[in-house]
């Protein structure tokens, strides 16, 4: 079922509410990473250059319902909206009798945590952010995942409802990657433990014709290979169902190719000697921190050969250079790929950072939350609100 898009839509003249996500993070008043704000900028321009009378509204931090905390506050947000825009975005604190705003300007409401029932799905508060607008936007695929009044409640409740350029361009390459993937489709599952992502392995394994796993998943592998892992983080309770994972993906064809070899060190720190061994050679002194040359090379052609690419974790402990060689080949081989790319997670997105790729992936995902639940198979509420709508 389709969703109505904003970019479908005359605005002219019209009171649009537009959902962000601007959860940027700020430290002593100063925001550090602008890439939240700057991905929502083209639908802001793109609704005030149809004449509309714009409303933007976003969460930022974790502030208390009810409380007012200047911590918290989207003043400085405002701010730096207004200097990327080029005009004027006062920050509107006491909405609820109406936001002031003519067609072709901008204003964006105080931080919707603040208000009270904003969590909770209030009726009645996402009943009054219906009654600000002719149109709601969501734009917010970061917080699709959250049924609030803000992200779920308004859609149900305001007269005409879409999803903005930003969200349905993560809709479209989430499709595209897992609906309508070139083949062969390669994704890549790594993180501190499987118990964290048996959803999404799940989700994927009957989908890949590839699965890499990474991290501290591929020591659960591997000791479902019988090798030992030495001190690594692994999860033993759960190797029992790597080895079915394995089995499921062999049954239908698909393959989940694991490490011949692997760098370890005696401790987790920077500075910690690494060594390469073969994959059966770890010793009981020693954890896994990286995939080893051979395997990275292994996994690098793999990519090279992918139709699609869901890039979802970086494969050792990137943030130590030593322990970052793995992640840093996987990284180049995406860039360097035909295949249609995409990329999220937080620690996936500082990878695609480190090593200045970001030009080079098909499509990179802010979505946190959503990207994963979106991956696991999960309906997100604001996306099944606004399907409910277009019905």
């Amino acid at each position: 079922m389709s969703i109505l898009r904003m970019s479908d839509l005359d605005l002219s003249g019209k009171r649009v509410l537009i959902r962000e996500d601007l959860n940027v993070p700020i430290s002593e008043g100063r925001i550090t990473s602008e890439q939240r704000i700057t991905a929502a900028l083209p639908t802001l321009r793109m609704a005030l250059e149809k004449g509309a009378a714009v409303m933007v509204m976003s969460h930022l931090g974790r502030p208390k319902e009810g409380v007012f905390s200047e911590v918290d506050s989207l003043a400085p947000v405002a701010r730096r909206v207004s200097e990327l825009l080029g005009v004027d975005v006062p920050l509107v604190r006491d909405w609820k009798a109406g936001a002031s705003v003519e067609p072709g300007r901008i204003v964006m409401l105080e931080n919707c945590r603040m208000n009270p029932g904003e969590g909770a799905d209030d009726d009645t508060l996402s009943q009054a952010y219906a009654d600000l607008c002719d149109v709601f936007v969501m734009d917010a695929f970061g917080t699709a995942h959250r049924a609030q009044a803000s992200t779920h409640g308004v859609i149900r409740r305001a007269k005409v409802v879409c999803g903005g350029p930003l969200l349905m361009a993560e809709l479209d390459a989430l499709a595209n990657a897992l609906e309508h993937p070139a083949r062969p489709l390669l994704a890549i599952v790594a993180g501190s433990k499987v118990s964290t992502k048996l959803a999404l392995l799940g989700n994927l394994v009957p989908r890949v014709d590839q699965l890499i796993v990474g991290g501290g998943i591929a020591n659960t592998f591997i000791a479902a290979m019988g090798h030992g892992v030495g001190k690594s983080l692994v999860e033993p309770d759960l190797v029992e169902t790597a080895k079915q994972i394995i089995a499921q993906a062999k049954a239908r064809g698909a393959e989940i190719p694991l490490p011949v070899d692997v760098v370890v060190a005696p401790e987790f720190k920077a500075d910690s000697p690494a060594t390469v061994r073969a994959v059966d050679a770890v010793g009981e002194d020693e954890m896994i921190l990286d995939i080893g040359p051979q395997t990275a090379a292994r996994y690098a052609d793999i990519v090279g050969k992918a139709g699609t690419v869901v890039w979802n974790g970086p494969v050792g402990v990137f943030e130590f250079d030593a322990f970052g060689k793995g992640t840093e080949a996987l990284a180049h081989a995406i860039a360097d790929s035909h295949a249609f790319s995409i990329a999220g997670g937080g620690d996936t997105l500082a990878a695609v950072d480190k090593y200045g790729i970001a030009d080079r992936v098909s499509y990179i995902s802010t979505g946190g939350g959503a990207f994963l639940e979106f991956l696991e198979g999960k309906e997100l509420p604001a996306v099944a609100a606004l399907r409910a709508r277009a019905a």
